[in-house]
């Protein structure tokens, strides 16, 4: 069919633009097969442990195998992907996948699982995936230009729904056709397609740097710093903890609730996963709508309160009808308490940190996850399973009050590109990278009227700094001279100061000219770098 006419700008606007792309085309479609896998093998995986042993504790421990990886290795993950090839590390990180995914599928047919090993390869594969997770993410702007790069994004989102729908229902289908190891031999062959995907694709030469790549546990410490001086992103944690850690109980023991409280079989299962999907999907079309009317916190506390009436359905289920029924609240609440806090991630970061912080936040995501699965799972155990969904329905409503004055998105008027507005430093001889700490000390003179604004400015200047690389910062006035004031900050190499020069965003640059308003006359920077000592 012929595309309609229209402006370039119209095109671009499409949902549908970025599939004029080829690579994102067939990355995307090879993604959607996988995922298709990957959510048939966590139905069959939450149903194979309902058989093996259906304490509800051991089949929370489903959840907390899953989500457990991303919690270890998503910060370490985060950094690797802005170090190394992103292309050859998702192809060996899929291709690990595959080989698990295969040796444990030829276990469930040899009928070799029990308790232990199913936990044992549901860890091992969601290492695997945890690895891979950021550069997943990462690779998006290099498929796309970046005209199509919020398509793209949405795009991928309803391809993950898609397979989430359809999977699980077809999970259910095929244990009942052709047996319990099925699904996961179709996890193991479907992985296959992304590891051809990218094997078959070429991405752009990237541009060289002018600095050489951090090291991991620099990038590491790099990383937190930022997170603990990003009072945005630290807002989004909280919020995220606070729906996270109840929202869990569904997921933990949807199986049980099937199994036994529903008398349900493998096929009644992969329905409600379905049907969590298929909500998703919907709730992904009434997102934007719904954020027009009442932004941001608000569709936050809307979806905080339709997943406790979903908690308090899958309570009350005793019939398939009601527990689909809460499955289909519970997929649109998810997705969208899901897109609001993943935008306010996203808005709250630059680039040169993104992978970092968003590595961060999965790592608060899945943990969250991961402690409420152990919790619902031990409060089932010691009630019953309605009880659980109750008592996680009345705390998940407690915490939005509790959580209100940390607000999302609220980064996303912030203009964080790089102002590359810093001189490079001036130096009477080459400097190795490694030599630290660097010394940064800027002196400010100031008018006596002017002295509690500046006081007031430079206190916010001091998390730009932090945030950017400095480890230790403080302001000093002269005891001898009112007015005269000497602003200091340690980074831990001269490299690491390097690439605070690059690091400074325009809205950093506010903040600085914000100080530079009330000063007398020009600030005075000079670097400082630790002396070597003769023979060391």
């Amino acid at each position: 069919m012929a595309a309609p006419h229209g402006t370039a700008k119209e095109v671009a606007a499409s949902p549908l633009a970025p599939f004029r792309h080829r690579a994102f085309t067939i990355i995307w479609a090879a993604t959607v097969i996988a995922n298709v896998g990957t959510w048939m093998y966590n139905a069959a995986s939450g149903w194979l442990m309902t058989g093996i042993d259906a304490n509800p504790l051991t089949v929370s421990l489903v959840q907390v195998a899953t989500n457990l990886p991303i919690f270890l290795f998503a910060m370490p993950a985060g950094a690797l992907t802005d170090m190394i090839d992103k292309r050859r590390f998702l192809i060996f990180g899929e291709s690990t996948t595959t080989i698990l995914s295969g040796i444990f599928a030829l276990l469930v047919s040899l009928n070799l699982v029990n308790s232990t090993s199913l936990l044992t390869f549901m860890f091992l594969i969601g290492a695997a995936g945890a690895l891979t997770a950021p550069a997943w993410q990462a690779i998006v702007p290099m498929l796309v230009p970046k005209k199509d790069l919020d398509g793209a994004v949405a795009v991928n989102s309803v391809g993950v729904n898609i397979s989430r729908a359809i999977g699980p229902a077809l999970a259910g289908l095929m244990i009942v056709v052709s047996g319990i190891a099925a699904p996961f031999w179709f996890n193991a062959i479907s992985n296959l397609a992304t590891v051809a995907a990218l094997i078959w694709w070429r991405p752009p030469a990237r541009n060289p740097h002018s600095l050489p790549p951090e090291r991991l546990l620099s990038a590491l410490r790099a990383g937190f710093r930022y997170a603990r001086h990003n009072r945005h992103l630290r807002a989004t944690l909280v919020r995220a903890v606070a729906f996270f850690l109840f929202a869990s109980a569904y997921w933990a023991l949807l199986p049980l609730v099937a199994r036994n409280q529903v008398a349900g079989g493998p096929a009644l299962y992969g329905a409600l996963l379905g049907a969590i999907g298929a909500g998703a999907i919907g709730g992904a079309f009434i997102i934007p709508s719904m954020k027009a009317r009442l932004g941001a916190d608000r569709v936050m506390a809307a979806a905080t309160v339709g997943t406790a009436i979903a908690l308090a359905l899958f309570g009350f289920a005793r019939e398939p009808a009601v527990a689909v029924l809460a499955s289909a609240i519970a997929g649109c609440t998810w997705i969208a308490a899901l897109a609001s806090l993943n935008v306010s991630a996203q808005v709250a970061l630059p680039d040169w940190v993104r992978g970092r912080g968003l590595a961060i936040y999965v790592t608060v995501f899945f943990g969250a996850m991961t402690a409420g699965s152990l919790v619902w799972g031990e409060v089932a155990s010691r009630t019953d399973l309605a009880m659980a969904h109750f008592i996680a329905a009345a705390g998940i409503l407690l915490a939005i009050p509790l959580s209100w004055r940390w607000k999302l998105q609220t980064g996303a008027g912030i203009d964080l590109t790089p102002s590359l507005q810093w001189a490079a430093p001036v130096v009477s001889q080459a400097v190795n990278n490694d030599r630290g700490p660097a010394l940064v000390t800027v002196e400010y003179r100031i008018v006596a009227e002017h002295r509690a604004a500046f006081l007031k400015a430079i206190e916010r200047l001091e998390h730009e700094r932090r945030r950017d690389g400095a480890y230790a910062w403080g302001i000093f006035e002269d005891t001898a001279e009112p007015g005269l004031f000497l602003e200091t900050f340690l980074v831990e190499s001269w490299l690491e100061h390097l690439r605070q020069h690059q690091r400074v965003t325009n809205a950093d640059r506010l903040l600085q000219d914000n100080v530079h308003r009330l000063l007398a006359s020009p600030a005075k920077v000079r670097h400082l770098i630790s002396a070597e000592r003769d023979g060391r």
